[in-house]
């Protein structure tokens, strides 16, 4: 069942979104070359917590840490670690969420660590267009695959390819909701859009192949192929003036 939010609700959930949004500002210059990304770990938690959030992450579905930090090939779901260092040329998505008087924000972003290479930072620039192409279907009365569409075409316009095993979803009370926002599909297809509705909109994207794998600690994801991969996500209000990304600052 979707779930319609009020305005109030909206507020709520917009309130625990600026927490992730300032986060994820900071994290844009703490992060850096010789850190571990467990180190990136105490950062987010002591910055959401001293906003008076909650990690949400922590003890989801029995995910062991409060943020998710992927670097390079691991597409998703990364588990921070005292032994993995990042390096010059390292991309690093972090994904983060916070409950806020009981509603949630989430939002991700790839950060580069010193001097990228071309193909990694177009892979990041691409990533991040892929969100706004689709939030330009993000309107009252669209699909949910409209976004979808926009996504996939963009991405794959680019020779790139989005991750199939992974998509956004609604959000509000929950992490996550339905609908189910995929970054692939045919466009007119899946529930209406309509105002009140909540959406994370976060397309993964290889350089190479779709495909993943699961590593052996049971939750970080890798493309299959070894390929670099970025992640990109903003939580969104669908509103009737169009989307409202609660997520930016």
């Amino acid at each position: 069942m979707i779930i319609i939010k009020s305005q109030v609700e909206i507020n709520k959930i917009a309130a625990a979104c600026r927490i992730v949004a300032e986060v994820l500002e900071g994290l844009k210059t703490f992060v850096k070359e010789g850190m571990s990304t467990a180190d990136i770990e105490t950062y987010v938690d002591t910055e959401i917590i001293k906003r008076g959030a909650i990690p949400a992450f922590k003890g989801y579905r029995g995910y062991p840490s409060s943020v998710c930090i992927s670097v390079n090939d691991q597409v998703v779901h990364g588990i921070p670690s005292r032994t993995t260092r990042l390096k010059n040329g390292d991309i690093v998505s972090i994904d983060l969420g916070a409950i806020l008087d009981g509603f949630y924000g989430d939002a991700a972003l790839t950060i580069p660590v010193g001097r990228i290479g071309f193909d990694a930072s177009r892979l990041i620039m691409v990533t991040e267009e892929a969100f706004y192409r689709g939030i330009e279907k993000a309107v009252v009365g669209n699909r949910v695959s409209d976004i979808s569409a926009a996504i996939q075409a963009y991405v794959e316009s680019n020779g790139f390819s989005v991750v199939r095993a992974f998509v956004g979803h609604g959000i509000g009370r929950s992490l996550h909701e339905e609908p189910q926002i995929p970054n692939f599909g045919k466009p007119g297809q899946g529930p209406r859009l309509k105002e009140g509705m909540t959406i994370a909109i976060e397309p993964m994207v290889n350089i190479g192949g779709p495909d993943i794998r699961i590593l052996d600690d049971g939750w970080t994801a890798v493309t299959a192929d070894g390929s670099l991969s970025a992640h990109y996500e903003h939580t969104v209000a669908i509103t009737k003036n169009g989307p409202k990304i609660l997520t930016k600052l």
